[in-house]
Protein backbone atom coordinates (compact mmCIF):
# COMPACT_ATOMS: atom_id res chain seq x y z
CA UNK A 1 0.00 0.00 0.00
CA UNK A 2 1.14 3.26 -1.16
CA UNK A 3 1.78 6.31 1.84
CA UNK A 4 -0.95 8.32 0.30
CA UNK A 5 -3.45 5.31 0.42
CA UNK A 6 -2.14 4.29 3.75
CA UNK A 7 -2.59 8.22 5.37
CA UNK A 8 -6.40 8.00 3.30
CA UNK A 9 -7.32 5.22 5.25
CA UNK A 10 -6.30 6.49 8.40
CA UNK A 11 -8.30 9.18 7.41
CA UNK A 12 -11.53 7.25 6.64
CA UNK A 13 -10.71 5.28 9.77
CA UNK A 14 -10.81 8.18 12.17
CA UNK A 15 -13.35 9.54 10.47
CA UNK A 16 -15.71 6.35 10.61
CA UNK A 17 -14.79 6.05 14.37
CA UNK A 18 -15.41 9.72 15.29
CA UNK A 19 -18.75 9.05 13.93
CA UNK A 20 -19.56 5.90 15.76
CA UNK A 21 -18.26 7.81 19.23
CA UNK A 22 -20.83 10.65 18.48
CA UNK A 23 -23.57 8.61 17.17
CA UNK A 24 -23.52 5.08 18.12
CA UNK A 25 -25.75 3.36 17.90
CA UNK A 26 -25.61 3.84 14.09
CA UNK A 27 -26.15 1.95 10.56
CA UNK A 28 -23.47 1.76 8.19
CA UNK A 29 -25.36 3.94 5.84
CA UNK A 30 -25.75 6.73 8.44
CA UNK A 31 -21.92 6.44 8.34
CA UNK A 32 -21.44 6.79 4.96
CA UNK A 33 -24.21 9.40 5.04
CA UNK A 34 -22.36 11.92 7.61
CA UNK A 35 -18.75 10.84 6.34
CA UNK A 36 -19.15 11.30 2.69
CA UNK A 37 -17.06 8.05 1.87
CA UNK A 38 -18.47 4.86 0.51
CA UNK A 39 -20.62 2.36 1.46
CA UNK A 40 -18.28 -0.24 0.47
CA UNK A 41 -15.36 1.35 2.37
CA UNK A 42 -17.82 1.88 5.58
CA UNK A 43 -18.59 -1.63 5.15
CA UNK A 44 -14.75 -2.41 5.21
CA UNK A 45 -13.65 -0.17 8.00
CA UNK A 46 -16.80 -1.46 10.59
CA UNK A 47 -15.66 -5.25 9.76
CA UNK A 48 -11.78 -5.05 10.64
CA UNK A 49 -12.52 -2.36 13.89
CA UNK A 50 -15.60 -5.01 14.95
CA UNK A 51 -12.43 -7.92 14.39
CA UNK A 52 -10.14 -6.00 16.45
CA UNK A 53 -12.99 -5.39 19.23
CA UNK A 54 -13.59 -1.91 19.00
CA UNK A 55 -17.00 -1.68 17.61
CA UNK A 56 -19.53 -4.06 18.08
CA UNK A 57 -23.16 -4.68 16.65
CA UNK A 58 -26.14 -3.42 18.67
CA UNK A 59 -29.15 -3.98 17.48
CA UNK A 60 -31.37 -2.95 13.85
CA UNK A 61 -33.19 0.32 12.77
CA UNK A 62 -36.38 0.17 13.50
CA UNK A 63 -39.30 2.51 12.33
CA UNK A 64 -38.25 3.29 8.67
CA UNK A 65 -39.74 2.25 5.57
CA UNK A 66 -38.18 -0.59 4.17
CA UNK A 67 -35.16 -3.10 5.36
CA UNK A 68 -33.81 -2.88 8.55
CA UNK A 69 -30.56 -2.07 8.75
CA UNK A 70 -27.65 -3.05 11.29
CA UNK A 71 -26.36 -0.66 14.39
CA UNK A 72 -22.72 -0.33 15.85
CA UNK A 73 -21.36 1.14 18.67
CA UNK A 74 -18.28 1.78 20.04
CA UNK A 75 -16.93 -1.12 22.66
CA UNK A 76 -16.47 1.25 25.70
CA UNK A 77 -14.39 -1.32 27.45
CA UNK A 78 -12.15 -2.32 24.86
CA UNK A 79 -9.07 -0.13 26.52
CA UNK A 80 -9.19 2.17 29.64
CA UNK A 81 -7.03 4.97 30.74
CA UNK A 82 -6.16 6.14 34.01
CA UNK A 83 -6.67 9.31 35.06
CA UNK A 84 -4.81 10.39 37.78
CA UNK A 85 -5.10 14.27 40.07
CA UNK A 86 -2.17 14.68 42.05
CA UNK A 87 -2.06 17.27 44.64
CA UNK A 88 -0.14 18.78 47.66
CA UNK A 89 -2.13 17.24 50.00
CA UNK A 90 -4.14 14.51 47.99
CA UNK A 91 -4.25 12.04 45.07
CA UNK A 92 -7.31 10.89 43.30
CA UNK A 93 -7.29 8.05 40.73
CA UNK A 94 -9.43 6.85 38.57
CA UNK A 95 -9.99 4.22 35.68
CA UNK A 96 -12.44 5.32 32.89
CA UNK A 97 -13.52 3.57 29.92
CA UNK A 98 -13.63 4.86 26.09
CA UNK A 99 -16.32 6.89 26.69
CA UNK A 100 -14.79 8.33 29.78
CA UNK A 101 -17.22 6.99 31.88
CA UNK A 102 -15.55 6.56 35.75
CA UNK A 103 -15.49 2.66 36.75
CA UNK A 104 -12.86 2.89 39.45
CA UNK A 105 -11.93 4.90 41.88
CA UNK A 106 -9.89 6.23 44.80
CA UNK A 107 -8.63 9.10 46.98
CA UNK A 108 -5.57 9.21 49.27
CA UNK A 109 -2.90 11.36 51.30
CA UNK A 110 -0.17 12.30 49.29
CA UNK A 111 2.81 10.36 50.32
CA UNK A 112 5.14 13.16 52.00
CA UNK A 113 7.77 12.23 50.85
CA UNK A 114 7.44 13.53 47.42
CA UNK A 115 9.31 11.57 43.79
CA UNK A 116 9.66 8.00 43.39
CA UNK A 117 7.28 7.05 46.88
CA UNK A 118 4.60 9.75 44.80
CA UNK A 119 5.16 7.45 42.03
CA UNK A 120 5.05 4.47 43.61
CA UNK A 121 1.76 5.66 45.60
CA UNK A 122 0.18 6.20 42.17
CA UNK A 123 0.60 3.40 40.83
CA UNK A 124 -0.47 1.21 43.21
CA UNK A 125 -3.80 3.27 43.71
CA UNK A 126 -4.48 3.21 40.25
CA UNK A 127 -3.83 -0.75 39.65
CA UNK A 128 -5.60 -1.44 43.24
CA UNK A 129 -8.54 0.62 41.95
CA UNK A 130 -8.95 -1.44 39.02
CA UNK A 131 -8.69 -4.69 40.37
CA UNK A 132 -11.18 -4.11 42.99
CA UNK A 133 -13.67 -3.84 40.40
CA UNK A 134 -12.84 -6.45 38.51
CA UNK A 135 -10.96 -4.46 35.67
CA UNK A 136 -7.91 -6.65 33.99
CA UNK A 137 -4.85 -4.56 34.07
CA UNK A 138 -3.89 -4.91 30.84
CA UNK A 139 -6.84 -3.35 29.14
CA UNK A 140 -5.15 0.13 30.89
CA UNK A 141 -3.62 1.27 27.91
CA UNK A 142 -2.79 5.16 29.26
CA UNK A 143 -2.38 7.31 32.30
CA UNK A 144 -2.48 10.88 32.58
CA UNK A 145 -0.99 12.53 35.09
CA UNK A 146 -2.51 16.25 36.42
CA UNK A 147 0.44 17.78 38.48
CA UNK A 148 0.53 21.45 40.28
CA UNK A 149 3.42 22.45 38.10
CA UNK A 150 5.19 22.88 34.86
CA UNK A 151 5.66 19.44 32.86
CA UNK A 152 8.90 19.68 30.89
CA UNK A 153 8.93 17.62 27.46
CA UNK A 154 12.50 17.49 27.40
CA UNK A 155 13.49 16.18 30.82
CA UNK A 156 10.77 14.45 32.28
CA UNK A 157 10.44 16.62 34.95
CA UNK A 158 8.11 18.97 36.69
CA UNK A 159 8.90 22.11 37.58
CA UNK A 160 7.11 24.74 39.88
CA UNK A 161 6.04 22.15 42.20
CA UNK A 162 7.32 23.21 45.44
CA UNK A 163 4.21 21.37 47.43
CA UNK A 164 5.52 18.18 46.18
CA UNK A 165 9.39 17.44 46.79
CA UNK A 166 11.69 15.94 43.88
CA UNK A 167 9.49 15.99 41.24
CA UNK A 168 11.91 18.72 39.87
CA UNK A 169 15.45 16.66 40.09
CA UNK A 170 13.76 13.55 38.57
CA UNK A 171 12.45 12.19 35.09
CA UNK A 172 8.83 11.53 36.24
CA UNK A 173 7.62 10.59 33.21
CA UNK A 174 9.91 7.55 32.53
CA UNK A 175 9.46 6.82 36.52
CA UNK A 176 5.96 6.81 35.86
CA UNK A 177 5.88 4.73 32.57
CA UNK A 178 8.13 1.82 34.20
CA UNK A 179 5.62 1.66 37.18
CA UNK A 180 2.82 1.72 34.95
CA UNK A 181 4.16 -0.44 31.62
CA UNK A 182 2.58 1.19 29.39
CA UNK A 183 2.47 5.12 27.99
CA UNK A 184 1.82 8.32 30.07
CA UNK A 185 1.07 11.74 29.56
CA UNK A 186 2.02 14.45 32.18
CA UNK A 187 0.06 17.56 32.34
CA UNK A 188 -0.77 20.95 34.55
CA UNK A 189 -3.55 19.97 36.90
CA UNK A 190 -5.48 23.15 36.85
CA UNK A 191 -5.14 22.40 32.70
CA UNK A 192 -6.50 19.27 32.79
CA UNK A 193 -9.28 21.14 35.15
CA UNK A 194 -10.62 23.30 32.54
CA UNK A 195 -10.72 20.90 29.90
CA UNK A 196 -13.24 19.00 32.55
CA UNK A 197 -14.74 22.20 33.04
CA UNK A 198 -15.36 22.97 29.10
CA UNK A 199 -16.47 19.21 28.35
CA UNK A 200 -18.97 18.50 31.61
CA UNK A 201 -19.19 21.70 33.97
CA UNK A 202 -19.68 25.34 34.18
CA UNK A 203 -17.76 25.82 31.29
CA UNK A 204 -19.73 23.64 28.25
CA UNK A 205 -20.01 25.72 25.26
CA UNK A 206 -17.46 28.44 26.22
CA UNK A 207 -14.53 29.28 24.36
CA UNK A 208 -12.70 31.55 26.54
CA UNK A 209 -12.66 30.20 30.00
CA UNK A 210 -10.34 30.51 32.95
CA UNK A 211 -10.32 27.73 35.93
CA UNK A 212 -8.64 29.38 39.42
CA UNK A 213 -7.66 26.49 41.78
CA UNK A 214 -7.09 27.81 45.39
CA UNK A 215 -5.98 25.42 48.07
CA UNK A 216 -2.74 24.15 49.51
CA UNK A 217 -0.85 26.42 46.09
CA UNK A 218 -2.80 28.75 43.34
CA UNK A 219 -2.89 27.99 39.82
CA UNK A 220 -4.86 29.02 36.88
CA UNK A 221 -5.80 27.21 33.56
CA UNK A 222 -6.78 29.01 30.18
CA UNK A 223 -8.71 28.50 27.03
CA UNK A 224 -8.44 31.26 24.19
CA UNK A 225 -10.63 30.65 21.12
CA UNK A 226 -11.50 27.16 22.22
CA UNK A 227 -7.66 26.18 22.71
CA UNK A 228 -6.05 25.24 25.76
CA UNK A 229 -3.39 27.62 26.75
CA UNK A 230 0.48 25.79 27.53
CA UNK A 231 2.76 28.61 26.82
CA UNK A 232 6.24 27.88 25.85
CA UNK A 233 7.06 25.97 28.48
CA UNK A 234 3.88 24.48 30.16
CA UNK A 235 3.79 27.67 32.84
CA UNK A 236 0.83 29.66 31.65
CA UNK A 237 -1.40 30.07 34.18
CA UNK A 238 1.04 29.45 37.61
CA UNK A 239 -0.71 32.12 38.80
CA UNK A 240 0.92 31.42 42.63
CA UNK A 241 4.19 33.67 40.63
CA UNK A 242 2.49 36.83 39.88
CA UNK A 243 4.69 39.49 41.30
CA UNK A 244 2.65 40.61 44.20
CA UNK A 245 1.14 39.68 47.69
CA UNK A 246 4.77 38.93 49.32
CA UNK A 247 7.47 40.91 48.20
CA UNK A 248 8.89 38.75 44.67
CA UNK A 249 12.10 39.75 45.27
CA UNK A 250 12.61 37.84 48.09
CA UNK A 251 14.20 33.96 48.15
CA UNK A 252 11.11 32.40 49.28
CA UNK A 253 9.14 34.10 46.04
CA UNK A 254 11.20 32.47 43.66
CA UNK A 255 10.67 29.00 45.23
CA UNK A 256 6.62 29.38 46.12
CA UNK A 257 5.61 32.63 44.22
CA UNK A 258 4.74 36.01 45.79
CA UNK A 259 1.12 35.50 44.94
CA UNK A 260 1.00 32.08 46.78
CA UNK A 261 2.50 33.01 49.64
CA UNK A 262 -0.20 35.11 50.80
CA UNK A 263 -3.39 33.79 48.86
CA UNK A 264 -2.88 30.14 49.15
CA UNK A 265 -3.38 27.51 52.48
CA UNK A 266 -0.26 28.61 54.01
CA UNK A 267 -0.79 32.71 53.80
CA UNK A 268 -4.30 32.22 55.46
CA UNK A 269 -2.93 30.41 58.18
CA UNK A 270 -0.41 32.99 58.88
CA UNK A 271 -2.41 35.94 58.81
CA UNK A 272 -5.04 34.34 60.98
CA UNK A 273 -1.65 33.56 63.41
CA UNK A 274 -0.27 37.18 63.27
CA UNK A 275 -4.38 38.86 63.91
CA UNK A 276 -5.04 36.36 67.05
CA UNK A 277 -1.74 34.40 68.20
CA UNK A 278 -3.59 30.82 67.40
CA UNK A 279 -2.33 28.66 64.71
CA UNK A 280 -5.27 26.70 63.36
CA UNK A 281 -6.36 24.90 59.86
CA UNK A 282 -7.75 26.74 57.04
CA UNK A 283 -11.25 24.59 57.38
CA UNK A 284 -11.02 25.59 61.47
CA UNK A 285 -10.35 29.10 60.13
CA UNK A 286 -13.60 28.71 57.96
CA UNK A 287 -15.36 27.32 60.59
CA UNK A 288 -14.76 30.37 62.76
CA UNK A 289 -15.77 32.78 60.34
CA UNK A 290 -18.81 31.15 60.55
CA UNK A 291 -19.51 31.23 64.07
CA UNK A 292 -18.63 35.23 63.28
CA UNK A 293 -15.09 35.59 64.65
CA UNK A 294 -13.81 38.76 63.84
CA UNK A 295 -10.23 37.66 62.80
CA UNK A 296 -11.49 34.67 61.01
CA UNK A 297 -13.72 37.18 59.22
CA UNK A 298 -11.08 39.80 58.35
CA UNK A 299 -9.04 36.79 56.96
CA UNK A 300 -11.56 35.24 54.38
CA UNK A 301 -11.84 38.99 53.05
CA UNK A 302 -8.50 39.68 52.47
CA UNK A 303 -7.85 36.41 51.11
CA UNK A 304 -10.74 37.01 48.58
CA UNK A 305 -9.38 40.33 47.75
CA UNK A 306 -5.95 38.74 47.08
CA UNK A 307 -8.01 36.29 45.03
CA UNK A 308 -9.94 39.35 43.47
CA UNK A 309 -6.55 40.62 42.10
CA UNK A 310 -5.68 37.40 40.71
CA UNK A 311 -8.58 37.19 38.65
CA UNK A 312 -7.91 40.73 37.43
CA UNK A 313 -4.24 40.09 36.17
CA UNK A 314 -6.17 37.02 34.53
CA UNK A 315 -8.76 39.26 33.15
CA UNK A 316 -7.18 41.85 31.77
CA UNK A 317 -4.77 39.38 29.57
CA UNK A 318 -7.44 36.92 28.37
CA UNK A 319 -10.56 38.46 28.75
CA UNK A 320 -12.31 35.29 29.43
CA UNK A 321 -16.13 34.86 29.69
CA UNK A 322 -16.40 32.95 32.69
CA UNK A 323 -14.12 32.24 35.29
CA UNK A 324 -14.19 28.86 37.74
CA UNK A 325 -12.99 28.78 40.78
CA UNK A 326 -12.13 25.58 42.32
CA UNK A 327 -9.74 23.60 44.95
CA UNK A 328 -10.41 23.23 48.18
CA UNK A 329 -10.46 26.99 49.60
CA UNK A 330 -12.01 28.15 45.81
CA UNK A 331 -14.90 25.63 46.03
CA UNK A 332 -15.47 27.59 49.44
CA UNK A 333 -19.37 29.58 49.06
CA UNK A 334 -17.94 32.29 51.41
CA UNK A 335 -14.85 32.74 48.80
CA UNK A 336 -17.28 32.96 46.06
CA UNK A 337 -20.00 35.08 47.84
CA UNK A 338 -16.52 37.76 48.70
CA UNK A 339 -14.93 37.46 45.30
CA UNK A 340 -18.72 38.63 43.97
CA UNK A 341 -17.83 41.50 46.09
CA UNK A 342 -14.96 42.78 46.02
CA UNK A 343 -14.09 41.74 42.39
CA UNK A 344 -16.15 44.87 40.98
CA UNK A 345 -14.35 47.06 43.17
CA UNK A 346 -10.89 46.33 41.47
CA UNK A 347 -11.93 45.55 37.53
CA UNK A 348 -13.59 48.03 35.43
CA UNK A 349 -16.04 45.49 33.93
CA UNK A 350 -18.36 42.58 34.87
CA UNK A 351 -16.87 39.45 34.86
CA UNK A 352 -18.61 36.05 35.02
CA UNK A 353 -17.29 34.32 38.44
CA UNK A 354 -18.75 30.87 39.63
CA UNK A 355 -17.66 27.72 41.49
CA UNK A 356 -16.67 24.28 39.82
CA UNK A 357 -19.92 22.34 38.96
CA UNK A 358 -17.07 18.91 38.77
CA UNK A 359 -15.52 19.77 42.51
CA UNK A 360 -12.00 17.80 42.97
CA UNK A 361 -13.48 15.64 40.39
CA UNK A 362 -12.66 18.29 37.36
CA UNK A 363 -9.15 17.46 36.68
CA UNK A 364 -10.30 13.58 36.54
CA UNK A 365 -12.66 14.29 34.07
CA UNK A 366 -9.84 16.52 32.15
CA UNK A 367 -7.54 13.33 32.24
CA UNK A 368 -9.96 11.13 30.49
CA UNK A 369 -10.85 13.05 27.76
CA UNK A 370 -7.37 14.37 27.35
CA UNK A 371 -6.18 10.23 27.86
CA UNK A 372 -9.37 9.41 25.20
CA UNK A 373 -8.50 12.11 22.40
CA UNK A 374 -4.25 11.08 22.85
CA UNK A 375 -5.69 7.31 23.09
CA UNK A 376 -7.45 7.26 19.57
CA UNK A 377 -5.03 9.16 18.13
CA UNK A 378 -2.52 6.25 18.76
CA UNK A 379 -4.85 3.85 17.76
CA UNK A 380 -6.42 5.24 14.85
CA UNK A 381 -3.95 7.80 13.51
CA UNK A 382 -1.59 9.38 15.72
CA UNK A 383 0.89 10.58 12.48
CA UNK A 384 -2.76 12.16 10.65
CA UNK A 385 -2.11 16.18 10.33
CA UNK A 386 -5.00 17.42 12.87
CA UNK A 387 -6.03 13.95 14.09
CA UNK A 388 -7.85 15.22 17.25
CA UNK A 389 -10.67 13.27 18.10
CA UNK A 390 -13.83 15.16 19.56
CA UNK A 391 -15.37 14.06 22.75
CA UNK A 392 -18.71 12.15 23.04
CA UNK A 393 -21.67 14.57 23.73
CA UNK A 394 -21.78 15.49 27.14
CA UNK A 395 -25.10 13.85 27.15
CA UNK A 396 -24.10 10.52 26.76
CA UNK A 397 -21.35 10.80 29.89
CA UNK A 398 -22.34 9.31 33.27
CA UNK A 399 -19.90 10.10 36.15
CA UNK A 400 -21.64 8.01 38.48
CA UNK A 401 -20.23 7.64 42.18
CA UNK A 402 -17.81 4.67 42.57
CA UNK A 403 -18.14 2.62 45.98
CA UNK A 404 -14.92 2.94 47.95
Amino acid sequence: MSETLRISRKFSQRAVMETIVQGGPISRASISKQTGLSKQTISEIVRQLEIEGWVRETGRTSGHVGRTAVTYELVPDAAYIAAVDLGGTKVRVAIADLTCQVFAEDVAPTDPRGGQAVVDQIVDMCFRAADAQGIARERIRLAVIGAPGAPDDKTGRILLAPNIPHLDTMNVAAAFEKGFGFDVMLENDVNLAVLGENWLGQGQGIDNLAYIALGTGIGGGLMVGGNLVRGASHAAGELGFLPFGADPFEPESLHYGAFERVVASAGIIDRFRAASGKTLSVPAIFDLATEGDVDALKVLDDTARLLSRGIGAIAVIANPQKVILGGSIGLRPEMLERVKIFLPQCFPYPIDVEASALGARAALVGAAAIGLGHLHNTLFGADTPDSRISLPPASTVALREVAQ
